[in-house]
């Protein structure tokens, strides 16, 4: 784990080299190579991980792939009706899947049901520190997907709400001897770095770098070492073997919804869509390995 958290923590600073020498639009166009690539990876062998969470066979494929398609065909539906809530849902999802991804094994230790407020908690604080820095586009995102305007989304009051929240939490994990100080201070200068590249980031680029640094690529060690034992070259290759049909299937998907909806929706709004059906099911079955592996 400590060669990845300094693995994280050089690219990211990598990243916001980037940010110095090169022009928004490269930016733009990276940050979606990027997400379409490592972020949508990371997501496309939940049936692999289903299939190790069931203990069932090659027979029972052609039923889970069905009724994952469902889930995800369903999902896409709820964004082209009720754009609105299906953002609010995808926010919700996406908050308690980082927060779990990011603090689950350094709180595998605690059963009570302040941890999972507190993954919440976590997911959300990031999210908002995105749209803290990102105010204007944020708001003209929302526009573009939902159709409402939103004149204030009072992050800072709600940052201030979930940092007290989250510091609390920590704090009494420490009375306890539940968490280890030097813990704590390492999460704290891991934001704190995330709020140095949020802040002199676009807002593609700056979730880019937290989505697949700090999320998609300790996912995709997770995955890997949970479908397969351990975590090797051998087992990474099998992994991105199996992922791939999937992925390949996903860029289609994301490309058909594109040139069918491309006349009525702007992309950001597409874009968003199949990321967010792709998520829901994906923070599901994250939450059942998570589960699984205690």
């Amino acid at each position: 784990m400590k060669k990845i958290y300094r693995f994280s923590i050089v690219s990211s600073f990598l990243g916001l080299w980037i940010t110095t020498l090169f022009p928004e639009d490269f930016e733009l166009f990276l940050g979606f190579f990027l997400i379409f690539t490592f972020g949508m990876i990371h997501g496309s062998n939940d049936i692999l991980i289903v299939n190790k969470l069931l203990n069932k066979s090659e027979s029972n494929f052609i039923k889970i792939l069905s009724t994952y398609l469902l889930v995800v065909s369903c999902a896409v539906l709820i964004f082209y009706l009720l754009p609105g809530i299906a953002l609010l849902l995808f926010v919700c999802f996406s908050a308690y899947h980082f927060g779990e991804q990011h603090w689950e094994e350094n709180l595998m230790s605690i059963q009570n049901i302040s941890k999972r407020f507190y993954f919440y908690a976590y997911g959300l604080f990031v999210l908002y520190m995105v749209f803290y820095f990102n105010d204007a586009s944020v708001k003209m995102i929302v526009n573009e997907i939902s159709g409402v305007s939103i004149n204030q989304l009072y992050t800072k009051q709600i940052l201030i709400i979930l940092g007290v929240f989250m510091l609390s939490f920590l704090a009494v994990l420490l009375k306890q001897n539940e968490i280890k100080l030097s813990t704590v201070m390492k999460e704290l200068f891991t934001l704190l770095v995330l709020v140095v590249i949020f802040k002199s980031s676009s807002l593609i680029w700056g979730f880019t770098i937290y989505f697949i640094i700090w999320h998609s690529i300790p996912s995709l060690l997770e995955q890997i070492r949970f479908a397969y034992g351990t975590l090797d070259r051998k087992h990474i290759i099998e992994y991105t073997k199996a992922a791939l049909p999937y992925w390949l299937i996903s860029l289609l998907g994301m490309t058909l919804l594109y040139f069918v909806f491309k006349d009525e929706k702007h992309f950001y709004s597409l874009f968003f869509a199949f990321i967010a059906a792709v998520t829901f099911p994906h923070s599901v079955v994250m939450l059942k390995m998570f589960t699984k592996k205690k």
